[in-house]
């Protein structure tokens, strides 16, 4: 049987693996940045990575880096792309400079549903879609997995919530271009911190809150440190997804490239139901441990969201002005929400403070 290695840093996922004992099963190496029993990582990543197993009777096997062993969420793409590792995380936000276009699955649109964001994200970045072609491909790499989170909601140490004055000065942790757009739209200060580092910037006061989804606010230990929340807001989402690079991927069999495809389309949609599941209960799993969270006040609430519907246009204008294909990339996106959703394609009336507003450089979210 082939040496894996040392079980304190490696997580062996795949259980039909052990029992096939192939000789010449080949094992992959997977890292990401999330913290052990992460629901991303437990829902998504090790379901996907079974299930190849699986579909390739034991042919490929896993070993898993959590919790940033392999790297910083920022460099984990680029060990895939420089073969350190076979598969990466590439948290969008962390990839500004390099992923611009795929922070369209970050912006405030008109999603309140993780699979409704992820289905319509997936769709334009599969291989072969229109931001696989515009801005992966060109990287020489390829999206194997990826999960738009629940929609961001503001939660604060000590700030009582109370309407949009409330929110005004505060410094908020928000990673990437878009979600910063909004933090100043709301007369907040953005801060990037990775994930990782936020519950002791809580704890030392060196921000106020954050933008964060509750699933993710629990697994980082941030409840003890919050005491107020908004509800029924989308301040944008995130983008979380896994790479693998296409030099690596022409190296696998027509066989196990079709396992891991079939994988994926198996394993996403019920990943993001399980997230939106989650994404409740965890909800109230703050609230009991003592966390308010507050309805803004219907005139509040409605300024802020026509504020933030202007968002999509300024940052696909700018992406536009770079060069890049920042209205091709949002129509697509808008269109693939439409049909999920049922609506159309077209954003909430913005007001004039949104469209007035300079135009955020996403390229500096990290």
């Amino acid at each position: 049987m082939k040496l894996n290695a040392p079980l304190t840093t490696v997580a062996l996922c795949s259980t039909a693996a052990l029992v096939s004992g192939t000789a010449s099963a080949e094992t992959l190496r997977v890292a990401d940045s999330f913290p052990v029993g992460h629901y991303i990582a437990e829902n998504m990543t090790k379901v996907w990575m079974d299930k190849v197993t699986e579909l390739t009777n034991g042919e490929i096997e896993f070993e898993y880096y959590p919790a940033e062993q392999m790297g910083k969420s920022k460099d984990l793409m680029s060990l895939a792309q420089t073969g350190v590792v076979d598969i990466g995380y590439a948290g969008v936000s962390y990839l500004a400079d390099k992923l611009p276009l795929s922070a369209v699955g970050e912006l405030p649109e008109s999603f309140t549903q993780a699979c409704d964001g992820t289905n319509a994200f997936w769709s334009i970045a599969k291989p072969g879609s229109v931001l696989d072609q515009a801005e992966l491909a060109p990287l020489g790499v390829r999206m194997l997995l990826v999960m738009v989170l629940p929609p961001y909601q503001i939660m604060t140490a000590s700030k009582e919530i109370t309407g949009a004055a409330s929110l005004q000065g505060l410094k908020l942790r928000a990673t990437g271009g878009t979600k910063e757009i909004a933090v100043e739209l709301l007369g907040a200060t953005p801060i990037a911190i990775p994930a990782p580092e936020t519950r002791e910037a809580l704890s030392r006061g060196t921000i106020d809150g954050v933008l964060f989804p509750h699933s993710s606010a629990l697994p980082y230990g941030l409840a003890p440190e919050l005491s107020w929340g908004t509800q029924d807001m989308n301040f944008g989402s995130f983008v979380a997804s896994y790479v693998i690079s296409e030099d690596r991927w022409q190296q696998l069999s027509p066989e196990v490239q079709k396992a891991m495809t079939d994988a994926a389309e198996e394993v996403i949609p019920s990943a993001c139901a399980i997230a939106e599941d989650l994404d409740l209960q965890d909800k109230q799993e703050m609230a009991d441990e003592g966390v308010t969270f507050v309805s803004l006040p219907d005139a509040d609430k409605a300024k802020i969201e026509a504020d933030l519907a202007g968002i999509g246009e300024r940052w696909a204008a700018d992406l536009d002005a770079r060069g890049l294909a920042g209205s091709e990339i949002l129509t697509a996106f808008r269109e693939a929400l439409a049909s999920e959703t049922g609506g159309d394609a077209q954003p909430p009336a913005q007001t004039a403070t949104a469209a007035e507003a300079p135009a955020a450089d996403a390229a500096e979210s990290q």
